[in-house]
């Protein structure tokens, strides 16, 4: 099967750093069936926008169950996975004195969790084919502390050892497990991140220009097609240097 008929599978594709994520693969030829959990008409909206390249669907990443079924559908719908992008995450700001058990329970399970849901349901439909794909987008708070994400930073710290150790298991036949760390990156969902915190975290950024949705998402492209194809098991960042 050609690169140019493959389907990939982007968790939180409809916004963000994940809509960049989808329209660079459907600009490289891939069919892109995303996700989205709120916001039903942007996703309708990128689908319109990218026609027969993309398809909407619905993942809570609470939701247990979910993954297995969204595979099935997504195979069903649309064609076998060759590749995942695990990017979907929910991030909610409080210092650890202050955080509740059921806060930190639950961002674990969205960030980590639904990780791990996701690549358990491709996984085994990869090794049959012994050919795939998978990227997790983690983030710069993972390796670069910021007050008030210790919930949000231990989760996405978590995908870096999963990367590491999915892709261990799995090489043998044929599948790649990569990560990336975008820097900071202008979207909604950072949006109420206070001044002085963002003045702070680009403080120690290299390049002038800062990260932008695309540049992450064209480092996800690469990491998902066959032109790394001798790589897996690797992070990299995308922070204008800012862990330089």
């Amino acid at each position: 099967m050609s690169e140019a008929r493959r389907v990939a599978l982007v968790t939180g594709g409809s916004r963000g750093i994940g809509r960049a994520i989808v329209r660079a693969l459907a600009s490289e030829g891939w069919t892109v069936a995303f996700t989205w959990r709120m916001r039903e008409e942007e996703a309708r909206r990128l689908a319109g926008e990218l026609g027969d390249a993309a398809r909407p669907f619905r993942l809570e990443l609470l939701d247990r169950a979910r993954p297995g079924a969204l595979v099935v559908e997504v195979e069903e719908q649309v064609g076998p996975i060759a590749g995942l992008v695990n990017n979907a995450g929910v991030r909610r700001d409080a210092l650890l004195a202050a955080l509740p058990d059921g806060a930190w329970d639950e961002l674990i399970d969205a960030n980590l969790g639904g990780v791990f849901r996701c690549c358990r349901a491709v996984i085994p439909l990869m090794l049959q084919r012994r050919a795939g794909s998978i990227v997790n987008v983690s983030s710069v708070t993972a390796v670069h502390g910021l007050a008030g994400q210790t919930a949000y930073g231990a989760a996405k710290a978590g995908i870096l050892g999963l990367t590491r150790c999915l892709a261990r298991e799995v090489g043998s036949r044929g599948v790649r497990v990569n990560a990336v760390i975008p820097g900071f990156v202008p979207t909604d969902m950072v949006a109420d991140v206070p001044p002085e915190n963002v003045k702070a975290l680009r403080a120690a950024e290299v390049l002038p220009g800062g990260v932008t949705a695309a540049s992450v998402a064209d480092a996800v492209a690469f990491l998902l097609s066959d032109r790394a194809a001798s790589i897996t098991g690797q992070t990299l960042a995308i922070d204008a240097g800012l862990t330089a």
